[in-house]
Formats: C-alpha cells, sequence, structure tokens
C-alpha cells in the first residue's frame, strides 16, 4: 500500500489530467498506463542490454537503429523515454503522437495476438503539448520515488497501480478494483501451478491473477518451464486464458501480461456467464475473483449453468460455470461473498452440494471485512476445490484468518499480525503426519467431515463449526467490591477537601 510522497504525486497527476480536460477515470489511467508501458519499455531493454554485455551475450533491442514508421525512417533511439522525456513540450508531443505511440501498437509481431488486438484501436487521447509536458514531468517524480522504494517494496508498481485502480471504484464508476497483491500471491501459492497447467480467469480484469502465476512459475519452476521447449512454448503462448467485458481492462491486462514477459497470452472479449462462452472442460487451473454485482436476467445466462444452478446471482453463476470449465482433475481457488457459504435459498444449497458431492472441496479460508478496504468492506472466503465428477469429498478444511499484515481499517497500514504464511503452511501440510487431524475447533484451523456439512444444509461458514473456549473469570463477593468503592471514594472525597483548602 503506498503512502506519503508517493500517494501525494499520484494525486498530483490525477488533478494534472482533470485540469487538462481528461476527467474519465477510465481514460485517465489508461493514458497512465500507456505512459508507464513506454517508460518500462525503456527501463527494461536498458537493463537486458546490460545483462547480455556482462555476459557477453549478444542483444537485439527492441529500439531498433532504424525504424519506418508512417513511411518515414527514423533513429529507434528516438522512441525510448530517456531521450524523449527531456525535449522540448511541442516536439516531444510530436515524436509521441507521431512515432512512439505508433511504434507501441504495432510493437508485437502477432497481429492476431491479445496485444495487438486490444491496442489496435487505443487512441492517443492527451490533447495538448502542454499537459503531455506537465505529465510526463509529474510521471518522472513518481519514477524516481519507486525506485528508491523499490529496495524495501519488490512490487511497488503493482502498489502504483493498486492504487490508481482504487480510483475508479472511488469515483462510482464501474467498480473495478484490483484484487489485492498480497491475497492473489496467497492463492496462487496455495494452488502452486505446474509447468503444463492450462490456467485461466473468466473475470481477468487487469489480469492480475494471470500475471501472479506466471511469477511464481519462474520463481519456483524455472528450469521446468524455460529449460524444455515444449513448456516454453506453451508457457508463452498457450498456458494463460483471461476473459472480461470491458476493453479497457482487457487492454491493461494485455500490456500488463507482456511487460511480464508473456509473449502471447489469450485476452479475449467474452461474457463468461452467456451462451458466448461454450469452454467445458478445457482448463486445469482457474484463479479468480468475479464480479459479484447482483443478478441477471435468465435471457443471457447460458442455459446449462441454469440447468446446475437456477439463479440470477452471478456469485452462485460463476462458481457452476468454474466446474463447467474445469476439466476433470482440474483445481480452482475463487474468492466468494460470505452469503455464498451460508444462503439458505435452493440455489445456495445446489451449489454447495454439487461442489461437495460430486466434487472435491478442499478448504474454505475465511477472510476478514477488511481485506478489500478501502474499495468494499464485504466479508469474503477463499474456496479451493477440484473437479472430479464424482464426489470425493472427505473432510474440509477451515481455517480463521483473522490478519493479513495490514490494519483491516481505510488506511491499510502494515502491521505485523499476518496469517498468510501459517495458511499457506498450514494447507501444504494438512495431510501430513502432525498436520491439521488433530486440531481441535478452537483453533485457528481444522477438519470437517463431509457428514457433519451435510447434515447442516451443506453450510460451509466457519462459525457453524467453530468452537469458542470460554475461561472461567472468579470475581470477589459484591460486599468486598462495594467496600472498596467505598474506601476508593472517600480518597477522592479527602483529596478534593485537601484541593480545596490549597486554593
Amino acid at each position: 500500500m503506498i503512502t506519503g510522497e508517493l500517494k501525494n504525486k499520484i494525486d498530483s497527476l490525477w488533478d494534472t489530467f482533470a485540469a487538462g480536460g481528461i476527467s474519465n477515470p477510465l481514460d485517465v489511467i489508461e493514458q497512465i498506463t500507456y505512459l508507464m508501458f513506454i517508460h518500462d519499455l525503456d527501463a527494461a531493454d536498458n537493463t537486458r542490454a546490460k545483462e547480455s554485455l556482462m555476459l557477453g551475450l549478444p542483444y537485439e533491442s527492441i529500439f531498433p537503429e532504424k525504424i519506418e514508421i508512417a513511411g518515414r525512417e527514423i533513429e529507434g533511439k528516438q522512441l525510448k523515454w530517456s531521450v524523449f522525456h527531456d525535449i522540448d513540450a511541442r516536439r516531444m508531443y510530436s515524436i509521441m503522437q507521431e512515432m512512439v505511440f505508433p511504434f507501441m501498437k504495432n510493437l508485437h509481431s502477432d497481429k492476431n495476438s491479445a496485444y495487438s488486438r486490444y491496442m489496435d484501436d487505443a487512441i492517443f487521447k492527451i490533447p495538448t503539448p502542454l499537459l503531455l509536458s506537465k505529465v510526463v514531468d509529474a510521471l518522472d517524480g513518481i519514477f524516481d520515488l519507486m525506485e528508491k522504494q523499490q529496495k524495501t517494496d519488490a512490487d511497488i508498481s503493482g502498489d502504483v497501480y493498486e492504487y490508481l485502480l482504487s480510483k475508479i471504484a472511488s469515483s462510482g464508476l464501474n467498480g473495478q478494483f484490483r484484487t489485492p497483491r498480497h491475497i492473489i500471491k496467497m492463492m496462487v501459492e496455495l494452488m502452486q501451478p505446474t509447468a503444463t497447467d492450462v490456467i485461466c480467469d473468466p473475470a481477468c480484469g487487469t489480469a492480475g491473477f494471470l500475471v501472479a502465476a506466471g511469477e511464481w512459475l519462474k520463481e519456483n519452476r524455472k528450469q521446468e518451464v524455460f529449460f524444455n521447449h515444449m513448456n516454453r512454448d506453451h508457457y508463452m503462448n498457450h498456458m494463460f486464458y483471461g476473459y472480461d467485458m470491458d476493453r479497457t481492462m482487457l487492454r491493461i491486462g494485455a500490456m500488463n501480461m507482456m511487460k511480464h514477459g508473456i509473449e502471447n497470452p489469450i485476452i479475449d472479449y467474452r461474457d463468461s456467464l452467456s451462451d458466448q462462452n461454450s469452454d467445458k472442460g478445457k482448463y486445469s487451473l482457474i484463479l479468480a475473483n468475479p464480479p459479484f454485482k447482483g443478478s441477471l436476467d435468465y435471457d443471457i445466462v447460458a442455459g446449462d449453468l441454469l440447468k446446475v444452478c437456477k439463479t440470477k446471482k452471478t456469485e452462485l453463476l460463476f462458481l457452476t460455470l468454474f466446474l463447467r470449465m474445469l476439466k476433470i482433475g482440474g483445481r480452482c481457488a475463487c474468492i466468494v461473498p460470505d452469503g455464498v457459504l451460508f444462503g439458505s435459498s435452493s440455489a445456495h444449497k445446489a451449489i454447495r452440494e454439487e461442489i461437495i458431492e460430486r466434487n472435491r472441496l478442499e478448504a474454505v479460508i475465511s477472510m476478514p471485512s477488511g481485506v478489500f478496504k478501502p474499495y468494499a468492506g464485504v466479508s469474503t472466503a477463499v474456496l479451493v476445490f477440484t473437479k472430479t465428477g464424482h464426489g470425493g469429498t472427505d473432510k474440509v478444511w477451515f481455517y480463521d484468518m483473522t490478519a493479513d499484515g495490514l490494519s483491516l481499517d481505510d488506511k491499510r497500514t502494515p502491521v505485523p499480525e499476518n496469517d498468510i504464511p501459517d495458511i499457506i503452511e498450514r494447507f501444504h501440510k494438512r495431510f501430513e503426519e502432525n498436520g491439521e487431524a488433530d486440531r481441535k475447533r478452537t483453533e485457528k484451523s481444522f477438519f470437517v467431515p463431509k457428514e457433519e456439512i451435510a447434515a447442516n444444509a451443506y453450510d460451509l461458514s466457519i462459525n457453524k463449526y467453530k468452537k469458542t473456549e470460554y475461561v472461567p473469570v472468579e470475581y470477589p463477593p459484591t460486599e468486598e467490591i462495594l467496600a472498596e468503592l467505598k474506601e476508593l471514594q472517600q480518597r477522592i472525597d479527602k483529596g478534593l477537601e485537601e484541593l480545596e483548602g490549597m486554593v
């Protein structure tokens, strides 16, 4: 979470856009994203060039010595942020509009790639050289602060982006906000993707889950993924799928994936809950925090989803969708609002029964309501399940998360209390000897047999099963308490008399 000077600079940049005539939050974020992407291309190119030089390897810059744009040949270095950001406003504006932006839009060689499709209709909307100059100067100040803070926060760019997205929610438009990065990382670490997984987020937004899964594989499966030709090709071109109904989010998501080294993710415009989505048994891993925006009309929902769960509620329909999209043996970690866990309608019970009786529910991790502040105060949980098609739930692991390393108020400042490392460790060791089997219901985590859950109408609320341990406290007799109060009152009266005598 960003605070202090960096937050003030971003707020000031936002005000600069508004004063320059760009007030739509999505437009502001889109234009900032383009400029950040251009800056990061330059920074990444410089880093890779230095690494190649140190290793004695050849390196071909993405900014070629000569490049043809709009029918004229120019020097590639003119397109670098570190070159054009210092020149006068009019010349900079001309370079950005006529050279840098066309270069960025055509950066990906595959014209059928997600990046090319969504950049094709990208528009440079900054209206004047003066505004561009102010924005570039402001971004230079932000990049300098980010570089300093990177020593203590490895993903400060993620924090900045999360703060930018919060501006959309606070502006009351669309309600988009990014799932907190540490929660995404927790879910990825719980699932531990493999080199051969086919990963999907059916409501991907800016592709946060897909990026985190890719980064986890880089850090933990580097040899397996990148030193095997087939696995590397799979990682670059066939592993990641994301769908959304907001083209701006898709454009940002495609840039986000490319910025993290994933060349050709499948990022598509799609209403995942409609007949437009025909995916069945396709994915081995789903990671998602789908939008819970209330109710939909039956007419726009795919018929096979309604057969499993007759409802208009998106949170229930998405769970049904995940089961359909997963292949047998496929796994899912998703965020759901608390109402899914204990709702008493026939649709709520039906989807819980479907997951528990005909598939394998692994875990229910209850999260405190402050996790999504300051954007929303809803109570949520993470469900982890595996599609089997024939049952397999024996017992379900519950965890009562009470802290996530940040305060649970709107400020979300760092605190020492953090259950996330414990959640990850306990989850992966839950079936080991001396693992979770013998834990009591009074502890933070415990198992509940399927039969007990079924007997409770498949209620998955942790409070249904957690036991509170009451410690008896003995108090002195009433007469003794009253005597102490009288004595205390006498001392107070005496003290007041002494004070009055001194006045």
